[in-house]
């Protein structure tokens, strides 16, 4: 399992994603989830990963391929001319990817090797734009409705993110909510673990601003644990103690 979060707020994009594909007792394997590509100046483009291994490294291999060697048929992710653009393109790639591994294995089922995908990025005198993108290939834009977005062990770490969220945050602030949520879905599921990758892309800078890879010992990250889950059993000791006898 995985998770990662899409944040977008009024300052930019947040980013971060865990690292865990396997948590057997015995069989611990970790793979970078998020990979991005830029045009200093002119574009950047961050995807996230959740879902079966080798159809989500096939993707991005492929989406890597292009960025290099791009050709009039099938144009890069570098030459797109909208964010929307490039959602379609990765959305095309990864329902051929699906459906020629499913030939491939000779498996008529979706499920087996589906994945989803975050798309985040911005372009050179545009609006910084977050995308899902669903197996199927189509996908959705984050909105003031709907400002962040999630991919696999998504449960326990939204709670956090609908109570805190605010538009107008900065970019330090939805760093520090991405941490919370990702402890509580640490603490919780075994599924997820770190390290963590964190992005940070700030509006209308065109690169990425800050990027780091959150370890087990990072002491911003244990302070965060540390504190949150102290601020928990405060906020519960101060709630009004329940009484056999109330009606």
């Amino acid at each position: 399992m995985t998770y990662c979060v899409g944040l977008m707020i009024d300052a930019g994009l947040v980013l971060m994603s865990d690292t865990r594909t396997n948590s057997g007792v015995d069989n611990i394997s970790t793979f970078r989830k998020m990979f991005h590509w830029e045009v200093p100046g002119e574009r950047i483009i961050t995807i996230m990963t959740a879902g079966n291994l080798a159809t989500t490294q096939a993707v991005v291999s492929q989406l890597e391929e292009r960025s290099k060697t791009p050709d009039e048929r099938r144009n890069s992710l570098l030459e797109a001319p909208t964010m929307f653009q490039v959602a379609k393109q990765v959305g095309e790639l990864l329902r051929e990817t699906i459906h020629g591994v499913q030939a491939e294995n000779g498996q008529q089922g979706s499920a087996q090797f589906a994945a989803t995908m975050i798309v985040a990025g911005q372009i050179a005198g545009m609006e910084p734009r977050l995308f899902m993108v669903y197996p199927e290939g189509n996908f959705i834009e984050a909105s003031s409705d709907t400002p962040f977005f999630q991919i696999g062990e998504t449960k326990y770490g939204r709670p956090i993110l609908i109570r805190a969220y605010d538009p107008a945050m900065k970019l330090e602030d939805a760093v520090k909510l991405l941490m919370v949520s990702f402890d509580s879905t640490l603490k919780a599921n075994l599924s997820v673990g770190m390290p963590l990758d964190l992005m940070v892309l700030e509006r209308d800078r065109l690169t990425p601003s800050h990027v780091r890879r959150v370890t087990d010992q990072d002491p911003y990250f244990q302070a965060i644990s540390s504190g949150w889950g102290d601020a928990l059993r405060t906020a519960f000791e101060s709630l009004p103690d329940y009484s056999f006898s109330a009606k």
